[in-house]
């Protein structure tokens, strides 16, 4: 998510992994996941429209940008390769893996032109459900607070669901997405991965 400030925190692994899109790491124990289907969220002026394999055609022109990669690394996959990753998306992890991955493009309500997404991976917890979050939106609409609320309508309904925590990883000059973490809670700890801050809340 040009080469400035990019509104996007860092995507993990989504299954499987690449280079550039990458869903979150499991650093805690963890226990079997069972967890609702994405719904159709609504913000004020953003729908979050749970992922579907033929989202490919048009994520493929809003994903197509090198400056998005700025801080993620990596560079724009092929349409072929974004609909195999979004299949797997949405087919979900192997059986018996303790994670669930939620994904929601994210969509304008005015003209519902998609503009981006959101992740999030599920993992049960001992202290309860733990969600990594994370957040692209595309070059040409960056800077509205689009990411900010996208964030958030996600992050509401998972609370809603049950989540306890929530996690993201960010790359200390990436201060749009630094932005976006602190609207929605949460704070930087001082652990760093792969040269990104986690943040927590």
């Amino acid at each position: 998510m040009g080469s400035a400030l990019i509104t996007h925190s860092r995507p993990k692994r989504p299954h499987p992994r690449s280079t550039a899109w990458r869903r979150p790491r499991l650093n805690a124990v963890t226990v079997d996941v069972d967890w609702p289907d994405p719904e159709l969220l609504t913000g004020d002026r953003l729908v979050l429209e749970p992922l579907r394999a033929d989202h490919a055609e048009e994520m493929a022109v809003v994903l197509d940008d090198p400056g998005l990669h700025t801080y993620i690394g990596g560079v724009p996959g092929t349409l072929d390769e974004l609909r195999d990753r979004y299949a797997r998306q949405v087919a979900g992890p192997s059986a018996g893996k303790p994670e669930r991955w939620l994904n929601w493009i994210v969509r304008r309500r005015d003209d519902e032109r998609a503009i981006g997404y959101v992740q999030a991976t599920i993992t049960g917890e001992a202290g309860g459900p733990s969600a990594e979050v994370a957040w692209v939106i595309g070059t040409g609409d960056q800077g509205r607070g689009y990411a900010g609320e996208a964030a958030s309508t996600a992050i509401g309904w998972l609370r809603a669901q049950g989540v306890q925590t929530f996690v993201a990883h960010v790359h200390p000059e990436h201060l749009a997405s630094i932005a976006v973490a602190r609207r929605v809670g949460l704070h930087a700890t001082d652990r760093v991965v792969d040269g990104e801050i986690r943040w927590e809340g």
